[in-house]
């Protein structure tokens, strides 16, 4: 298109209609198959949740009681304008207490329970779920089950799996169809006593980290092959870190529409960064990548996303109230403009393939 025509398109806006072939049971909506119309998604659908060790930063800054109780953390998160759950790590948040104080807990700060993050011990260095020691394996899985025993008894919907461990370091160190047999099994059994308590499964992937240079799963394809492998979409699926989907080299927004397309998007976590091989910057919402964080948003209306929103961001020097605050309205800003763009007729644009007509929409839309 010329720009002329793409100013009609601009201000001679037609109607969106929603096509969707219909939802599973969790609420995840696939994408329409002419990829051209988008679901009137309202902010109204959506909560928002901050990282909880991110509230031990800049502790100079907090007047309450210290920040070496998880009950501290959750108040001084609750000071956040627009945070309202609470994502728990699995088990350093809620080791030596109760279930029933750590609901007190939440219910003194006035937050929602998000989910269970399963956060494996030191002890599973040689992997967890894809341990080659059997009983290694076998308490992987039993934590992790514990886990959504906590999540039932909070009434969080879910559980978030990072395999930190589940990976390796050299070429010639592992069996890699033994360790992805061990992590097929795992999953299943994990998802299917899960699900015997109402609880879904989230798999979180991180390409690389410290403590595995290579992850047995490295891409949002491979996560996909792995969940739909070891369960049904109700019960397993995966929870895409803007982070980690920058580290593996991948369009975030192609990612989220790829999962949710297979009926498996459970969770968004949003960040930012570099996105230098072997890092994870953490930094705030879109203050890198600023077109792909719109696309990302853009892309969770698409799919039409629900549920909680999740900031996993490292705001080492700055004020962890401030930051999130400020995630929230930065979202919040993003959800708009690409509510926006979608009334000014993007879908077809993208059928078109046209990267000047887009920005040159982006141009008007910034200036009216």
């Amino acid at each position: 298109p010329r720009r002329e025509e793409v100013d009609v398109l601009f201000e001679e806006t037609k109607e969106a209609v929603v096509v969707r072939e219909g939802s599973d049971s969790n609420g995840d909506k696939s994408c329409a198959e002419d990829g051209g119309r988008h679901i009137k998604q309202g902010l109204d659908t959506l909560t928002f949740a901050s990282r909880l060790n991110s509230m031990r930063a800049r502790s100079d800054l907090w007047v309450g009681a210290s920040l070496d109780s998880p009950s501290s953390l959750m108040l001084r998160m609750a000071q956040a304008t627009g945070i309202t759950h609470a994502f728990l790590n699995y088990p350093q948040h809620t080791e030596g207490f109760s279930k029933e104080t750590v609901k007190g807990w939440l219910a003194d700060a006035g937050l929602a329970p998000g989910a269970i993050c399963l956060r494996y011990p030191e002890r599973f260095r040689r992997g967890a779920l894809t341990s080659p020691v059997e009983d290694e394996r076998r308490a992987a899985i039993e934590l992790t089950v514990e886990g959504c025993e906590w999540a039932k008894a909070l009434n969080a919907p879910e559980i978030v799996i990072w395999p930190q461990f589940d990976g390796y370091d050299y070429a010639l160190q592992t069996d890699y169809d033994a360790a992805w047999s061990a992590q097929v099994a795992s999953l299943r059994e994990v998802a299917t006593r899960c699900g015997a308590h109402g609880i879904r499964v989230g798999l979180e992937f991180k390409p690389t980290d410290e403590k595995a240079r290579y992850s047995f799963v490295p891409s949002t394809a491979a996560a996909l092959r792995l969940v739909e492998a070891a369960g049904p979409p109700h019960r397993l699926g995966l929870v895409l870190d803007i982070g980690h989907l920058l580290a593996a080299g991948e369009n975030p927004a192609q990612s989220i529409a790829l999962a949710a397309a297979a009926s498996r998007l459970f969770g968004v976590q949003l960040n930012d960064g570099p996105s230098r091989l072997g890092a994870e910057d953490g930094l705030m919402v879109g203050s890198v990548h600023g077109l792909a964080a719109l696309e990302v948003a853009y892309w969770m209306r698409r799919v039409g996303y629900e549920g909680t929103v999740y900031f996993d961001t490292f705001p080492w020097n700055e004020d962890p109230v401030r930051e999130a605050e400020y995630n929230v309205r930065r979202f919040k800003g993003l959800w708009e403009k690409a509510r926006r763009l979608e009334e000014a007729g993007l879908a077809e644009l993208l059928r078109s393939h046209d990267a000047m007509a887009v920005m040159e929409t982006i141009e008007k839309l910034e200036m009216s």
